[in-house]
């Protein structure tokens, strides 16, 4: 039995090595990502991280484990920043306001799925003109979903969030490590003397 991320996701792999995990084997899949007509942010999110784990190829005892991560300004969907002129109306779009950061988590071992999104709360501090045009000269916006990511340079930029910081970050600790203990995953292993 194997464990497979499903994601090339750096900030994941750093996630689950906080749980103690690294996994056998790393397989981003391949999928098309462009949100449907009239798609709901939290809906599209849970959607993409099915479609991902079933993408995986992997035998039936292996876990695959995948996620996707949406930033989310009302119904619409800010997505990873093409290019910084997308990035900066993103972050223009969030100054001073709150948005939501959807993370939907799904995990596979055979024909058994085991799904669940976690959706957090995020202020943004009102952007000045010095603030937005360092942010982006750091192209820290680029991959990141709604053009920013908490744990880095943007941190200073949030001075509230509701809901998981990991979650956030790209995969909610707790709400994983419950999924894999559902699932047989040997989270808590014996210690030997």
């Amino acid at each position: 039995m194997a464990f497979i991320l499903g994601s090339g996701s750096p900030r994941r792999l750093e996630l689950l090595a906080q749980l103690g995990i690294t996994p056998d084997e790393v397989r981003a899949p391949d999928i098309d990502e462009t949100p449907k007509k009239s798609e709901l942010p939290r809906d599209y999110c849970s959607r993409i991280a099915r479609e991902k784990v079933l993408a995986v190829r992997a035998d039936d005892e292996d876990q695959v484990l995948c996620a996707d991560t949406t930033v989310a300004l009302g119904r619409r969907i800010l997505g990873k920043p093409a290019n910084a002129g997308e990035a900066a109306e993103f972050l223009l779009a969030l100054s001073g306001r709150r948005h939501r950061v959807i993370t939907a988590i799904a995990l596979r071992r055979g024909n058994n799925i085991w799904a669940r999104d976690v959706v957090s709360q995020v202020r943004m501090k009102r952007l000045s003109d010095p603030e937005l045009n360092s942010y982006l000269a750091s192209n820290d916006w680029q991959g990141k979903a709604g053009g920013y990511a908490i744990q880095g340079p943007a941190g200073a930029l949030i001075p509230w969030i509701s809901g998981s910081f990991t979650g956030i970050v790209g995969l909610p600790l707790a709400e994983t490590a419950n999924m894999l203990q559902a699932a047989g995953y040997p989270l808590h292993k014996e210690v030997s003397e």
